[in-house]
């Protein structure tokens, strides 16, 4: 059976139609299993309390949606605001999405993790999250990590930054300035960015349009609980959390993982034939509910 279906899907390769392609696949990392199993399961229900911003751990500048899972920043002068999410996570491997219009952003607009004691208002305009030891933040409109209140580096990197045919045969260093401010200018990040925690690892990532751009920040800190968080100086700014799927440490099961093979395979053009794989009724059932 493995045989046929692996002829099966490489046979039917070529009639594949290719994805749409943005700035973001080419600056993919590859993903561990745990990961890729994660990311491709399907989202918990919207109702989750992790998908909720916290009432009380927010800046009176922030208002809560009813159903608490959009925050809205009041007009406010000379005022850095931040909000954490409800619920925080010790442990396991966690996915959540943050959706934040380009245009609702201004400067200083930055998404990452907490500390539960992290501040979340500040005089000034300024990077909140990540202006301390107490969090963690990726401002978007800079593309730039802050910890400790420092610049830490641009992310996604900058050799991974450059043009597929640039990237392999010169070295940023050797560029002309027309290259070198090409690969130097912010990419615009998407309305909608996946907050990839792995506790256990102590690492945080980011995926923008399906692709995971690599680990931003390592050794975070273990056994501490930790909350997604956004910060921002735009009045009106309207962000929106939803918690998307989580896991333990524990290893993916086998089965799980050929689920997973057999979809990366098809491609996502061509996940709705499933039902045509040459597969027991029982097997096409399972890929269709699961992914």
């Amino acid at each position: 059976m493995g045989l046929i279906l692996s002829v099966w899907l490489n046979g039917r390769a070529a009639d594949s139609i290719p994805s749409p392609s943005t700035v973001f696949p080419p600056l993919a990392v590859p993903t561990s299993s745990r990961l890729a199993l994660t990311l491709s399961s399907s989202a918990v229900p919207p109702g989750n309390k992790r998908s909720h911003w916290s009432s009380h751990h927010r800046s009176p500048h922030f208002q809560l949606s009813p159903c608490k899972q959009e925050v809205t920043r009041s007009p406010a002068e000379l005022s850095s605001d931040g909000v954490r999410a409800e619920v925080g996570v010790e442990s396991g491997l966690h996915v959540w999405e943050i959706t934040w219009r380009p245009e609702h952003r201004g400067s200083h607009a930055v998404i990452g993790i907490s500390r539960q004691d992290c501040p979340l208002q500040d005089l000034g305009y300024k990077v909140l999250l990540g202006g301390d030891s107490l969090s963690w933040g990726w401002e978007l409109k800079t593309n730039k990590l802050w910890h400790g209140g420092k610049i830490l580096a641009c992310y996604p990197c900058e050799s991974r930054r450059l043009h597929p045919p640039a990237a392999e045969g010169f070295r940023l260093k050797f560029l002309n300035p027309l290259h070198r401010k090409e690969t130097e200018t912010p990419l615009l990040i998407p309305e909608r960015v996946q907050l990839v925690l792995d506790a256990d690892a102590g690492t945080l990532g980011f995926a923008v349009d399906g692709s995971f751009l690599g680990v931003a920040f390592r050794d975070l800190p273990s056994g501490v609980e930790l909350f997604p968080a956004v910060s921002s100086v735009r009045g009106g700014a309207r962000i929106e959390l939803r918690y998307l799927n989580g896991t333990t440490r524990n290893p993916p099961a086998l089965m799980a993982l050929c689920g997973l093979s057999i979809l990366q395979n098809l491609g996502h053009q061509r996940q709705n034939q499933v039902d045509k794989l040459p597969l027991p009724p029982l097997l096409h059932h399972y890929l269709l509910s699961c992914f």
